[in-house]
């Protein structure tokens, strides 16, 4: 028997393609977040303060990578860097408040989008659709080493 496997891959490709989700093709114009922007800050936000090596443990990105990202948030005034709270050594990004705010739009945005797309599925769907989501994305993260947290 031949698992279906095929049609997640390319349901997955697909939704990877639209990009409406990210909403403005992953630039920064009209006030939004560029993508790598909104999956820093909402990482951050849901973990607290990280450094570049807690964020590269995080992300699976080279150090340099999340240095020009990390930077241009800090252009943007999205993060800011401080002393580490727990007294170690490196410094820490944290959000701004106007990152804050602008994951907060950015992430009110993308719901209501969601809220047009679903508009006619039963609430039970999309909290099904969601749990399948996380459960697609825990077993990725397990698989890599690098759970996610969750709310």
């Amino acid at each position: 028997m031949v698992r279906p496997t095929h049609e997640v891959e390319y349901e997955q490709m697909l939704l990877s393609r639209h990009t409406f989700l990210n909403k403005r093709g992953g630039r920064h114009k009209d006030g939004a977040l560029e993508r790598s922007a909104y999956i820093l800050l909402s990482r951050i936000r849901m973990q607290g303060p990280m450094s570049i090596g807690e964020l590269s443990d995080a992300f699976g990105l080279d150090a340099s990578t999340l240095n020009r990202q990390t930077a241009a948030a800090m252009r943007a005034g999205l993060v800011e860097r401080i002393p580490d709270p727990a007294g170690g050594m490196a410094r820490k990004f944290q959000l701004t408040d106007k990152g804050a705010l602008m994951l907060d739009e950015e992430r009110e945005d993308l719901v209501r989008i969601l809220d047009d797309i679903m508009v006619d599925w039963p609430e039970a769907d999309i909290a099904a659709f969601a749990a399948y989501l996380r459960r697609f994305n825990t077993d990725i993260e397990r698989i890599g080493g690098r759970p996610w947290p969750r709310p």
